[in-house]
């Protein structure tokens, strides 16, 4: 047992680790978020078309894709705090950048910065999340994960103001470039000091704080039906946050003729309820069990969104918005944690092929519906949502049900 002296002299460092951890996240949040609500204005000093912002939107999980492995040696080298604070002002310079120029190929460029660097800071916040829990000793991995969406509420408030204001999008961007440069070198004086864990270091962390490897191991026939599943499933929560980051504010602007601050609202609303879900989303879980917590969350996405669409108004579509936010919360953790505990596969293997999937998907989504948009509308370009929702909702099976506790008298409770 640590003694009394002992342990009130780390609990401090880990206090101070946490909130540091906790900074980190919140401004990643923060960049996507302030993002959001202004890609109508950016779109239209391009001058680009729903399908020219979708491919150009691309750039970004491409960047993720081509480098985003290499934050494995980088925290290895420079360690995860250094890696995730430095990445996230590039990140944040980056997005800078893009959001004031008005050359296509310089934003689809900073875009892939963008990419690269936000791809550095996920496995790197992780990592050092990871550090800080198990010096805890207990889960505060979603918590962290919570702070992302609140950091992206507070975001998507910001643009959505400075949108209302008309405030030129260059100077927004100066403005948020500084408060997130400002949070994370505060957030550095509270990092843990010293090198990574080994296990945590060769392994790196995928975007629900795990542990995976950097390429999957051999994987048995049997099993990649539901690795597939489980990849939908994924899929099916990342499209709809990416949705909501991408095209919401268009959407409520164009379409339905909201004010630019009442068009933020819409990604707000889902980042808002997502939050709540990511909250409560371990308790839920540890009552109904895996499955049907993401049967709920598929359907409250289809009724969500699918009523907002067809019978389109201004606060029924933020409404749908924020229903959507609550059903995916858990969804994506959730697929990364079934895939990890698949039997006959070695530890990560699963989580791995899951998460990379998921990244390619996220190469399609902008431009599916940014096309989808320039030959109908973005109001059917977002049908995408209640339609991954049914996905999600028939595929569910194939996640752990509720784990019930073993009674008094049966032998393993002894």
């Amino acid at each position: 047992m640590t003694p009394p002296v002992a342990r009130a002299a780390v609990e401090p460092v880990l206090s101070r680790a946490r909130i540091g951890v906790s900074l980190l996240f919140m401004t990643n949040g923060i960049l996507i978020g302030n993002l959001a609500p202004r890609l109508p204005d950016i779109r239209e000093n391009l001058d680009l078309s729903y399908g020219g912002l979708g491919i150009a939107m691309a750039m970004w999980p491409i960047g993720s894709l081509g480098l985003g492995l290499v934050a494995g040696a980088l925290i290895r080298r420079f360690r995860s705090s250094r890696v995730g604070v430095i990445s996230m002002i590039a990140s944040a310079l980056a997005m800078l950048l893009g959001a004031s120029t008005s050359s296509v190929v310089v934003f689809g460029a900073a875009l892939f910065v963008v990419g690269v660097t936000d791809a550095w800071v996920d496995v790197a916040q992780n990592s050092h999340g990871l550090r800080v829990q198990r010096l805890y000793r207990r889960s505060i991995n979603n918590a962290f994960h919570a702070m992302w969406s609140l950091g992206a509420v507070l975001g998507g408030l910001m643009g959505g103001a400075a949108a209302g204001l008309d405030l030129p999008v260059t100077w927004h961007f100066v403005g948020m470039a500084v408060l997130v440069i400002a949070m994370n070198l505060a957030s550095y004086r509270l990092l843990l000091k010293g090198p990574e864990p080994r296990d945590i270091v060769e392994h790196g962390a995928d975007e629900a704080g795990m542990p995976h490897e950097a390429r999957p191991r051999r994987i048995p026939g049997r099993l990649w039906l539901v690795l597939l599943a489980l990849s939908l499933i994924a899929i099916g929560g990342g499209w709809a946050e990416d949705a909501a980051a991408t095209w919401s504010a268009s959407y409520l602007r164009d379409e339905l003729s909201a004010s630019a601050t009442i068009a933020a609202l819409g990604f707000v609303s889902l980042q808002g309820f997502q939050f709540i879900g990511r909250m409560t989303g371990d308790r839920m879980i540890d009552r109904f069990g895996q499955r049907a917590v993401a049967r709920f969350g598929g359907a409250f996405v289809v009724l969500g969104m699918g009523l907002a669409l067809a019978f389109p108004s201004v606060w029924g579509t933020i409404a749908g918005f924020g229903a959507a936010g609550l059903g995916i919360a858990t969804i994506i953790p959730g697929a990364f944690h079934a895939a990890d505990e698949l039997p006959g596969l070695k530890p990560g293997t699963g989580l791995t092929v899951v998460s990379w999937l998921l990244r390619l998907a996220f190469l399609l989504s902008p431009p599916i519906v940014g096309l989808i948009a320039d030959a109908t509308s973005l109001r059917v370009g977002l049908a995408i949502m209640p339609a991954l929702g049914v996905v999600v909702f028939l595929l569910a099976g194939v996640m752990a049900p509720r784990k019930h506790a073993p009674s008094p008298s049966s032998p393993s409770a002894n």
